[in-house]
This record gives C-alpha cells, sequence and structure tokens, in this order.
C-alpha cells in the first residue's frame, strides 16, 4: 500500500483553492477532497510497516497551531513546470512538526526523505511541461491569501491509484495535545 502523512485542509480552503482551477491548458487539477498539506511522502509498505509508522506517529507530541495559505508558485523539473502550488506563510510549528513526523518515519524503519520540506498544497499538475499560460494565471491568482486555520490533527493516509485519479483514504488520525495558549 503506497503511504503518506499529511494535514486536511478545513472545507473553507479546500473550496477556496477549488475554486481557482481553470485557466491553464493540460492541467490536471486535484480534486477538492484530495487537497492537503504533505508532511511525508513514505511510499509503499506492507500491513507489519504500517503498524511500525502507526506506532511511532502516535508518540508524536505537538501542540495546535495556526497555518496561513498565502501565494502560488510552481515546481519545475529540467526546466519544465510540472506542478502548481498555493504556500504557505512561514511557521516553526509546521517545521517542528514534520521534523516530528520525518523522525517517526525514520525509526518505523523508513530512509531519510531527502528533498527539502516546501509546505505547499498540490493544486495541478502538467504532463508536458510549462504552458505559456501558466504566467498568466500566476500573475492573474498570486494575491492568494486565505484566513487564519488551526491545525490540530494530522493523519496517515493511503492513496489508491486508479484511472480517474487518486483517492486518498486516512487511515489513523493523531490529536494535538493541550494548547499552551
Amino acid at each position: 500500500m503506497r503511504l503518506f502523512v499529511a494535514v486536511r485542509l478545513p472545507a473553507v480552503i479546500r473550496q477556496t483553492l477549488h475554486g481557482l482551477h481553470g485557466g491553464i491548458q493540460g492541467a490536471r487539477w486535484v480534486e477538492k477532497d484530495n487537497l492537503h498539506l504533505t508532511l511525508r511522502f513514505i511510499g509503499e509498505a506492507n500491513s507489519g510497516q504500517l503498524r511500525d509508522i502507526d506506532s511511532e506517529l502516535s508518540e508524536i507530541d505537538f501542540h495546535p497551531f495556526d497555518l496561513v495559505l498565502s501565494g502560488l508558485g510552481t515546481f519545475e523539473r529540467r526546466q519544465r513546470v510540472h506542478m502548481l502550488w498555493a504556500g504557505f506563510d512561514t511557521s516553526p510549528s509546521l517545521t517542528d512538526l514534520r521534523d516530528r513526523v520525518e523522525a517517526a518515519v525514520m525509526r518505523a524503519g523508513f530512509g531519510p526523505d531527502g528533498r527539502k520540506f516546501k509546505a505547499h498544497v498540490t493544486m495541478a499538475r502538467f504532463r508536458h511541461g510549462t504552458r505559456p499560460d501558466i504566467g498568466m494565471y500566476l500573475q492573474a491568482n498570486n494575491i492568494l491569501a486565505t484566513g487564519i486555520f488551526r491545525v490540530d490533527e494530522f493523519a496517515l493516509y493511503r492513496s489508491h491509484l486508479n484511472h480517474g485519479g487518486a483517492k486518498y483514504e486516512p487511515l489513523f488520525t493523531y490529536a494535538a495535545g493541550p494548547s499552551n495558549c
């Protein structure tokens, strides 16, 4: 089974992002219910590894914190845009949670992620690279800013890949402890 750890975005945030779909030819837009903030992609795991991951993630102690979604950008591969994303304002609490998740997954027997963490929500993917309309889309929509939302849990997800796209199934949810505020 294919696994990842993520924060599910509130419905109002997912709706705001979904409202930005369109305007880029050839974009494969992420379905509204699949919009999330990935903390760690794990990949393939068996049922024994799933139990180990769940056990380690269950030990993470964190307090609720606030996030703000702000701005759009792209990731490139070989000088071709392959992904459109919405980013987050800098958050030490988010970075700390991500580091704790990374350590837990490594304790469960998986190697380090190896990629620098960039807090983002994938909005669209592109098969054929850069399109001239991406720049226009970014100029028109880069003032994106949502209200503050509270992160008080994260989840371990299973990704089901099929012809219609991926479906994400939360397997376990991990709640924050009491807030210091």
